[in-house]
């Protein structure tokens, strides 16, 4: 898809940043690179479309193995652009909730979404029943396409969202409670890594000129987590989460920790706090 992005809308929402006495750049500066995360996070969309599609045929279908082979590749698009997804917080407690957002865990029918049909898939062991969440969660995620298409991304949200990856991950996805039923949470971890690191390069430039020691330690903490990552690569993916062993879930633990704190700092390289 290609992007017509308004500068004058964009140049307004920067514009709001002007008054921090602590301004690393110019909001000048910042239209490039937000307008090309707005292009990286429509791309994304489309194949979350196109993989939901196919992940849920499968579903209604019938087809259980195909199914499950879809659901963790499915979800990764997602994933990576997971802070945006988040400004539209209806679709994604419909989209990305866990059980353990509702009072009756699996059994509430406000669980939808992407874990909604995992536990079903995974646990129940079978696609009876979930037509209806499949049909909703297509729904949601073209909704969410279209939301999306007509947003003006706020800077401060899409440098933010750098940390915000990151520290999901630091915080609760090393346990293994996101995709508790199919573990298959190594998907996301990368995704997630993917996403952060997208916002990185794209703002890098900026503050290179001023941090460039600062930039260089980013960039070999990120080389040092897609390395821990790159064990764990299968044919058709990523190994299953359930046999990582607890003491590689540690070794994996510290680096992410350290490259979330690192990217916490990024808003404040370019006076967006």
């Amino acid at each position: 898809m290609k992007i017509r992005h308004s500068a004058a809308m964009l140049t307004l929402a920067l514009g709001l940043m002007t008054g921090t006495a602590y301004a690393a750049v110019s909001p000048s500066e910042l239209v490039g690179p937000v307008t090309e995360y707005k292009i990286y996070v429509t791309e994304n969309l489309d194949q979350l479309a196109s993989d939901t599609k196919a992940f849920t045929d499968a579903v209604k279908a019938g087809d259980l193995d195909e199914a499950k082979a879809l659901y963790g590749a499915s979800r990764v698009h997602y994933e990576a652009i997971e802070p945006i997804a988040e400004l539209f917080s209806d679709l994604d407690g419909s989209i990305d909730s866990r059980a353990d957002d509702h009072e009756k865990k699996e059994q509430d029918p406000g669980f939808t979404g992407f874990h909604r049909i995992e536990y079903g898939l995974f646990v129940t062991g079978s696609t009876k029943g979930l037509e209806p969440f499949a049909d909703k969660l297509l729904a949601d995620v073209n909704d969410l396409q279209k939301r999306v298409a007509g947003l003006t991304f706020p800077p401060e949200k899409v440098v933010g969202g750098a940390a915000a990856l990151l520290e999901e991950v630091a915080s609760s996805k090393i346990s293994g409670e996101e995709d508790r039923y199919a573990h298959t949470d190594l998907f996301d971890f990368q995704a997630n890594i993917d996403g952060a690191k997208k916002i990185f390069e794209l703002f890098r430039p900026l503050i290179e000129k001023s941090d460039a020691a600062f930039v260089q330690k980013v960039a070999a903490n990120f080389a040092t987590v897609d390395k821990i990552l790159a064990k764990y690569k299968t044919a058709d993916g990523y190994e299953y989460y359930d046999k990582v062993t607890e003491a590689d879930r540690k070794a994996l633990s510290g680096p992410v920790n350290t490259l979330a704190e690192d990217l916490s700092k990024l808003r404040g390289k370019l006076g967006l706090n």
